[in-house]
């Protein structure tokens, strides 16, 4: 009987134990925190599907709970939205389009008790408020990968006397002329010049991030110009379809369009949005800082290209690549390498860019030292909006 007592005795004292260190302790369980998405469009946009998938795979290894609100507009539906999922009760939530940023500030200022990240926005470092975080990626990294893998289809129909050298014409469809799609076309042409020194690209614009019509036609408009070779940044099927069907290749956004595309596809670049998610999730989890500005690369994980298409790529670009990726991983090779490229026919050796977004957007920080230019490192948003020669604007409306 005297031994049952004192092993009940030592039962309790450790429980007791427990309980002290317990409370002493403010860590929480990620598991703890719902999380809530907002979507500008739904799966069938390509750049949504991405991040729906991101968010969907963070939220199941953490073992979160999560909701995800498609189709919100860049606009007050944005606020709306954010509002109906703090009353649904997640404690953190994120917005996924340019367009969403002052509605999300607004809300992480009407609920400071939430956490407020918005991807690709600008304006998290200069807004000082506790709550709200802005994110993106290294992701002219994974383009300039996209490229090395165009200029090496490039040289293979050059050299199979498919094309001359002086016809290594790009074709590119963008959405706007905003600095993430200059710096996204200007690392894919850098690229692709890596490896074809005779391309050239021609760039036009839809106004839309999202229509699949305005970009089939874009296309189209590109290959009848005699572009042998078709990328983009926008975020529908249009521009793959339409080089399937007239037999140009194609490096896609956001994801493999093989299975649609599977004579054309040649490569795709992609930002991973998942290890920012369960970083983030955790941290607000465990009531822990989540970085204002946060930039994810290749080291992260956050920034991905594809599987090659089974047909389109040149030979040995796989182990091509993989010798590019480990020179940027290194820093051996900066994509933007003032030596690669000019401006009016002169290098640059300065440049200021406009980083602290005001209402004039007015150039605040050299971002040109050591030879090239720091892109994402001043900010995770996108800042270089240099016309570089060799890429010809054939609209600037947008």
């Amino acid at each position: 009987m005297r031994k049952k007592s004192l092993i009940w005795l030592l039962v309790l004292v450790v429980g007791c134990f427990m309980l002290l260190a317990g409370c002493g302790s403010d860590d929480k369980d990620a598991g703890d925190i719902k999380a809530g998405f907002i979507c500008l469009h739904d799966e069938n946009s390509t750049y949504d599907l991405n991040f729906i998938n991101g968010a969907k795979e963070a939220c199941e290894n953490l073992g979160v709970d999560y909701e995800i609100k498609t189709n919100i507009p860049e606009g007050q539906e944005c606020y709306d939205a954010a509002a109906e999922l703090v009353d649904a009760g997640c404690g953190i939530i994120f917005a996924d389009s340019f367009g969403h940023e002052d509605y999300m500030i607004q809300a992480a200022k009407d609920f400071p008790d939430v956490q407020f990240c918005h991807s690709t926005g600008t304006k998290a470092h200069t807004e000082g408020v506790e709550n709200y975080h802005n994110a993106f990626a290294s992701i002219y990294q994974g383009r300039y990968l996209a490229g090395v893998a165009a200029g090496m289809k490039l040289n293979e129909m050059i050299e199979n006397g498919d094309i001359k050298a002086d016809e290594a014409k790009i074709g590119y469809v963008g959405a706007f002329t905003y600095a993430e799609v200059k710096s996204g076309y200007t690392s894919f042409f850098l690229g692709a010049r890596s490896e074809c020194k005779t391309a050239t690209m021609e760039v036009t614009f839809t106004g839309s991030w999202y229509d699949e019509t305005a970009e089939k036609e874009a296309a189209n408009k590109l290959m009848d110009r005699d572009c042998v070779l078709i990328s983009q940044h926008a975020d529908s099927m249009g521009a793959p379809t339409a080089c399937e069907k007239r037999g140009v290749p194609d490096v896609s956004y956001n994801g493999s369009t093989e299975e649609s595309c599977p004579n054309t596809f040649i490569i795709s670049s992609r930002i991973d949005w998942a290890p920012y998610y369960e970083y983030a999730i955790t941290a607000a989890g465990n009531g822990e800082a989540i970085d204002t500005d946060w930039t994810g690369t290749l080291e992260t994980g956050s920034v991905q290209i594809t599987d090659l298409g089974g047909k389109a790529p040149a030979e040995g670009t796989a182990d091509r690549l993989k010798e590019v990726e480990e020179a940027l991983k290194s820093g051996d090779t900066q994509v933007f390498d003032t030596s690669s490229f000019t401006v009016k026919g002169k290098e640059l050796d300065s440049y200021k860019a406009d980083v602290d977004t005001d209402p004039k957007y007015k150039p605040d920080t050299e971002v040109i030292k050591d030879g090239y230019f720091h892109e994402s490192e001043y900010r995770s948003a996108p800042y270089f909006d240099l016309d570089i020669d060799g890429i010809k604007l054939l609209d600037t409306a947008f």
